[in-house]
Parts: structure tokens; C-alpha cells; sequence
């Protein structure tokens, strides 16, 4: 996309700002998409969702100008943040709480894999064209959204939830310190993964090292890669050990990495970090998700704290996305990755004083079952 982008004769804060307008549109809807998923349940939304997502992006080929990729970007983040408030619901619905870690670990594998190496897949197919990316990702989707249609059309799982499930709210949700620690660790997951990786690492690797489109679909398979052999095992362990003290050391690690990353000098030890610094994400994506779960339960009907977890990402996104782009023309790109890395070290600090959310409230119903007051702010 940023090379397609650059086609219009527009800056990287213009390119950059795909990628913000794309969080912007997802951080404005996850509100209704909470609603609608309570309302309607997860099915309904997962499918539109991505039925959206696909028929905006095919239409991003076929752009003839800037501000009609930039609108067809803020459709698809629509779309986006149905399928995955629906998602994330539904994963919180089936875990049960001894294994919340391990099917966190593969649902974070699918879509950090998907949103990582997406661009990977894209920087390779560019070799038939700077538009070939958005079809072929368009038709996967469509593909997607048929299969999902057909496998859980009978599913009660994905139904509309009953009336007599209990609610939680945010202001129950916001009572427990481990809530905000999820939240913040969400910004810093959006603004490293999203804003600098899918925005910043490709400019990086062209603008700097001079590389190819190709070169830089490698590099975020890189990360990809990385993080899909830290994340499934992290999950087990977070199943045995909690979820705190892994995401204290992820977080922080992956810190230490990201801000690595801008002071490599060479093609090869770019890809090495690049690997490093997606493992160290995920060793805390799968116990960050787990989190979610523990605190929210399987039992009861959460919209909009399920949701509100993903705006932060997104909010995180938008400002890391702009601020990198920033940087990078003002100051360096070194400097992008390490103001980057520091976000990541507040939000394992975020952790610190957070109780351990696996035996911190009800198993199953979570704070629908908890005290008045949760647990004490």
C-alpha cells in the first residue's frame, strides 16, 4: 500500500495517514460494533464485516486518485472492526478458563500472522502490479466470509445471546486495575505493530536501505514469523504460570527490540531483529488476550468493554502512525523506532501493580460475578 500510495506524488505523512484512517474509522465504529454484536450476535457481524472489508479493499485497485484510496481505507476499517469485535467475542465466549491462554495463542496467531504477513504476501504479488495486492487480499476475504457463512450458520455459539445472560459495563470493566493495564498494553501493541510496522518499517527498508517491494514483503514475514513461534507457546505457559508476569517480560523485551531495530545497518541484521523483535511481541499477545477473557467471562454479554479494548489499539495505531511519520521527516527513522520501543516499556510498567487476572475473578462468569467494587483501583 505505501508504494501504491506514493504513485499519487503524496508525502509519508500522506502515506502514513492510510494507515491512521484506516485505525480512525475503526476506533469511531467499534462502539456500534459492540452494540451490534450484543444486539445480534457474532455471526451476523463477523460475515458483514468481512464482506465489506473485501468489496473496499478490490475497490482501492481501481483508485484514480489520493482521496479515493484514502475513502475506500476508511470503509474498510468499518468493516475491520466488525469482524473483529465479533471475533474477539466469540473467542472469549467458547474459551473455557483453563485454556484460555492456549486458544488465545492461536487466535492472536491468525490475525497477527494475517495483518503482519498480509503485507509480506502483498509485497510479493506487487511483482504483477502495485494493485495486484488489494484484489488477491480482496477475493481471499470473499473466500473467507463463504466459508464462515456455511461453518457456523447452525452454530449456537455465534447466535444472538440470550436475554438472561448478565451484562458487564465499562464502569464495572474500568474498577479493576488489570482493565486499564490491558487497555494501555493495547495502545502500545497498536502504535508498534500497526502504526510503525505496516507504516514506517517499509518506508524504512526503501527509503534508507534502498530495498525493493519484494525485499520489504520478506522483511515483515520476518516479523511474522516470529511472532507465530513465540505465541502459541506463550499461551500454554500463561495457562500454568499467569498471565502478569509474562506480559511484564514481553512487553519489555519487545521494547528493547523495537528500539533496536532503527540502529541496524545491514539487510540481514534488520531481518534478524525484525524475527526477534516479532517473537518478543508475541510472547504477550496470547496473555494479554487471555487477560481480556479472564476479566470479562465467558458467560456474560461485554460489547463494549470487548470493544473499547480494541479502540486502543486503534487509538494507538493512529497517534504511533502519525507520530513515526513525523519523526522520521523531522528528526530520523532511528529515532521513530525508539520512541516506539519506549511505549512498549510504560505499558509493561502498565502491568506492575496489576493483580494476576487468571485467578483474580470468577472463572467463568468473570465480573458479572465479581464484588461490587471488582477489584480495588
Amino acid at each position: 500500500m505505501p508504494a501504491f500510495a506514493h504513485t499519487f506524488g503524496v508525502s509519508i505523512k500522506a502515506v502514513t495517514f492510510l494507515v491512521t484512517v484506516f485505525s480512525l474509522s475503526r476506533l469511531c465504529f467499534a462502539p456500534v460494533s459492540g452494540v451490534l454484536v450484543q444486539r445480534l450476535g457474532e455471526r451476523r457481524i463477523y460475515i458483514g464485516g468481512l464482506l465489506i472489508v473485501a468489496l473496499s479493499t478490490i475497490a482501492c485497485a481501481y483508485s484514480q486518485a489520493y482521496w479515493q484510496l484514502l475513502t475506500f481505507r476508511a470503509i474498510s476499517g468499518i468493516g475491520s472492526t466488525m469482524f473483529y469485535v465479533s471475533a474477539l467475542g466469540l473467542m472469549i465466549h467458547i474459551s473455557p478458563p483453563d485454556a484460555r491462554g492456549r486458544i488465545a495463542g492461536v487466535f492472536t496467531t491468525s490475525f497477527m500472522v494475517g495483518a503482519v504477513g498480509g503485507p509480506a504476501i502483498g509485497g510479493l504479488t506487487a511483482g504483477w502490479g502495485l494493485t495486484a495486492p488489494f484484489i488477491v487480499y480482496g477475493i481471499a476475504m470473499l473466500g473467507v466470509a463463504v466459508a464462515l457463512f456455511y461453518g457456523l450458520r447452525h452454530s449456537e455459539l455465534a447466535a444472538p445471546p440470550t436475554p438472561t445472560r448478565s451484562t458487564v459495563t465499562m464502569r464495572q470493566a474500568l474498577r479493576v486495575r488489570a482493565y486499564w493495564a490491558v487497555l494501555l498494553s493495547n495502545f502500545a501493541t497498536g502504535w508498534a505493530a500497526f502504526g510503525l510496522r505496516v507504516a514506517l518499517v517499509p518506508l524504512f527498508l526503501s527509503d534508507v536501505m534502498g530495498d525493493s517491494v519484494g525485499v520489504i514483503g520478506v522483511a515483515l514475514a520476518a516479523f511474522a514469523a516470529g511472532n507465530a513461534l513465540a505465541v502459541i507457546p506463550s499461551g500454554y505457559l500463561s495457562d500454568r504460570m499467569g498471565r502478569r508476569t509474562l506480559l511484564i517480560i514481553g512487553l519489555a523485551t519487545s521494547g528493547v527490540a523495537t528500539a533496536a531495530l532503527g540502529v541496524v545497518s545491514s539487510l540481514p541484521a534488520f531481518m534478524v531483529a525484525a524475527a526477534v523483535s516479532g517473537a518478543t511481541t508475541g510472547i504477550f499477545m496470547s496473555p494479554m488476550q487471555a487477560a481480556v477473557a479472564d476479566i470479562l467471562g465467558s458467560e456474560a454479554r461485554a460489547g463494549l468493554p470487548v470493544a473499547a479494548v480494541q479502540m486502543l489499539s486503534d487509538l494507538g495505531a493512529i497517534v504511533g502512525s502519525m507520530t513515526v511519520g513525523w519523526v522520521a521527516e523531522k528528526l530520523s527513522f532511528g529515532w521513530g523506532f525508539t520512541i516506539s520501543g519506549i511505549v512498549l516499556l510504560i505499558a509493561a510498567v502498565g502491568w506492575v501493580p496489576a493483580a494476576e487476572t487468571r485467578t483474580l475473578i470468577h472463572p467463568e462468569h468473570g465480573l458479572a460475578e465479581a464484588p461490587a467494587d471488582g477489584e480495588a483501583a
